[in-house]
């Protein structure tokens, strides 16, 4: 029952009421929801909430700077599958999360944002010149779904409640919760708190006579092919679409934002737009079945690039929990709105009773892709500088991570080269797709791997420029012992930049003001000030090697690898960068 409900009405719960300070009842209505984390820096509001959080058994993150801890709450949603908990103090605090609000909005996470104000009695006078104070909640209201201030201590659950049933519901998003000084230590009768069945819509299913219309689509169709992105991943729901792929005996193609492999199909599974069998798939498919992707940007639409070829009669099936979002990008055939988790298995009863024999392309496509992979460890990877390429450093280092690590990715050249290059099949991979926010990498790494309680290595692969954002965050590695080797390819620019101002400018026409910086630099020494490991690698095909040292080591670790600089941003005429031409269709201005 709510807080505010006086009803003696029967309950199936235990009705012993117990008592309960404000921000404890915040962390248990939080765990039913299987929330076990909560990143951010204690103040004066916060402390006592930290204390009770160690207490119960949570992982306790503090970081060094409060847009980190948003970044770090961020990957904890994807790994761990639920929302996330992100405290910042009043005024400045809560400003300098502001960021990560508005990359959860972008990135679609339900974090929680839980800021602390000054009490009323303080926050509504006429005053100027008060400390550490601005007005907050009109701030952020557009960076979250939904805000919110816990004004009296007994609306305490009805907003974490609410809050938790917006940041899942129709397209998952951050929220905002003022906690003003004045409730926080109030002590609450309640009774033990609800599971989340109980007051939310948990993993609707869809329509049943919809269900039967897709898996007729499917049934009849001559190249049915699933088009996944990284809501899969965020819902840990792998398994099902896997069942799904195999009934259906179709190829999986991946957008950017959902680059994550599902074991057991990771053959069948190709990248869209970087591999040239998915070319071949996208003009053959005629059935499309979309299953946590908002079909954006980056896959044109669906309606641009690759899918204006070949057979542009095709069909869509789309699996999406907003039914605002149905149609918005292109016209869909059939949709089936509910949550993925629900939907994927009520398609996989419609087809269980006539499986589909695999499609007769496969075979090849595998096989083609296989030695795609192949012939790009092959080449020449000389340089001009004698410094590694770009794309060694990728197959170097992916080809030595681990099977089931989690692949984290930071930077602009480098994750180019890395959609092109990629060695292995992680089967999570944590990147910041949406907003093209630099910086993320680190408190994402770590956001992960506390999310994943530390048991899976975790290889962090970042630029120089990238990496230096929350460089600081390194000491949270050490004091945490996170299984994490981070490899930095180090060109000393803003290389995506430099790649910029040749393309505006043509090469040798500018200084390229603001894009380079010290040549001094080493990571590998910073690292091992901050208490971890450090190695310096300056050939290619040593990097590998040092990658594998540095997880048996099980010291957390910082490879500094000082990379080609022309190559990384496309060589002076700009025709190197892999696959770029593809990559800038992703903005095409107007004409999607």
């Amino acid at each position: 029952m709510y807080a505010d409900e006086k009803s003696s009405a029967p309950t199936t719960h235990d009705s012993a009421k117990s008592t309960i300070p404000v921000y404890e009842r915040v962390l248990e209505l939080l765990e039913a929801e299987g929330v076990k984390a909560v990143f951010g820096i204690p103040d004066p509001n916060f402390v006592h909430l930290f204390v009770a959080a160690e207490k119960r058994g949570w992982q306790v993150v503090t970081p060094h700077h409060e847009l980190s801890a948003g970044m770090m709450a961020e990957a904890y949603t994807r790994i761990n599958g639920t929302p996330a908990l992100c405290i910042s103090t009043l005024g400045p605090g809560i400003a300098l999360a502001s960021g990560s609000m508005m990359n959860s909005l972008v990135e679609n996470s339900p974090v929680i944002y839980l800021g602390g104000q000054r009490a009323r009695i303080t926050e509504r006078r006429v005053r100027r010149g008060r400390i550490q104070f601005i007005q907050q909640e009109d701030l952020f209201k557009n960076s979250v779904k939904w805000s919110a201030s816990i004004e009296y201590p007994d609306q305490t659950d009805e907003i974490i409640r609410h809050a938790l049933r917006v940041c899942q519901s129709g397209t998952p998003g951050p929220v905002y919760i003022e906690f003003p000084g004045h409730v926080i230590h109030h002590e609450l009768d309640v009774q033990p708190a609800l599971p989340p069945s109980e007051y939310r819509l948990v993993e609707p299913g869809a329509d049943g006579s919809m269900v039967a219309n897709a898996a007729q689509l499917i049934k009849n169709a001559e190249c049915p092919i699933l088009l996944v992105g990284h809501a899969v991943q965020c819902t840990r729901a792998g398994q099902k679409v896997r069942e799904l792929a195999e009934l259906m005996g179709c190829p999986v193609l991946q957008t950017s934002g959902g680059t994550a492999f599902i074991e057991g199909i990771e053959d069948r599974t190709f990248p869209y737009l970087f591999a040239e069998v998915a070319d071949e798939i996208v003009a053959k498919s005629d059935v499309v079945v979309a299953i946590g992707t908002e079909i954006g940007e980056p896959v044109h639409y669906g309606r641009g690039y690759l899918w204006a070829e070949g057979n542009t009669d095709r069909k869509w099936i789309n699996i999406e929990l907003d039914a605002e979002a149905i149609g918005q990008n292109r016209p869909i055939d059939v949709p089936l709105v509910g949550d993925l988790r629900t939907v994927v298995p009520q398609l996989c009863a419609a087809l269980k009773d006539s499986p589909r024999a695999e499609h007769p392309d496969l075979p090849r496509w595998i096989k083609e892709d296989s030695a795609r992979l192949k012939a790009l460890t092959e080449q020449d990877f000389t340089t001009p500088s004698g410094r590694v390429h770009t794309g060694q450093w990728v197959i170097e280092t992916t080809k030595a991570m681990p099977e089931d690590a989690i692949h984290v990715r930071d930077g602009g050249c480098t994750v180019i080269f890395t959609w092109t290059y990629l060695q292995s099949k992680p089967r999570d991979v944590v990147w910041n797709q949406n907003f093209g926010c630099l910086g993320t990498g680190l408190p994402y790494a770590i956001g992960a791997s506390v999310a994943d309680g530390g048991k899976r290595p975790v290889l962090f692969t970042t630029s120089d420029s990238s990496f230096l954002y929350h460089i600081g965050d390194l000491e949270v590695v050490q004091r945490l012992k996170l299984p994490m080797v981070i490899v930095v390819a180090v060109d000393n620019a803003w290389g995506l930049e430099v790649g910029v101002y040749k393309r505006t400018f043509g090469h040798g026409n500018t200084t390229e003001p603001g894009v380079h910086w010290s040549k001094d630099v080493r990571f590998d020494k910073a690292a091992e000030a901050l208490g971890c490991q450090g190695m310096y690698v300056e050939k290619g095909e040593d990097l590998g090697k040092a990658v594998s040292d540095a997880f048996a080591s099980g010291k957390p670790t910082v490879i500094h690898v000082p990379i080609d600089p022309v190559i990384n941003h496309g060589g002076n005429e700009n025709l190197d960068t892999p696959n770029y031409d593809r990559f800038r269709t992703w903005y095409a201005e107007g004409q999607q």
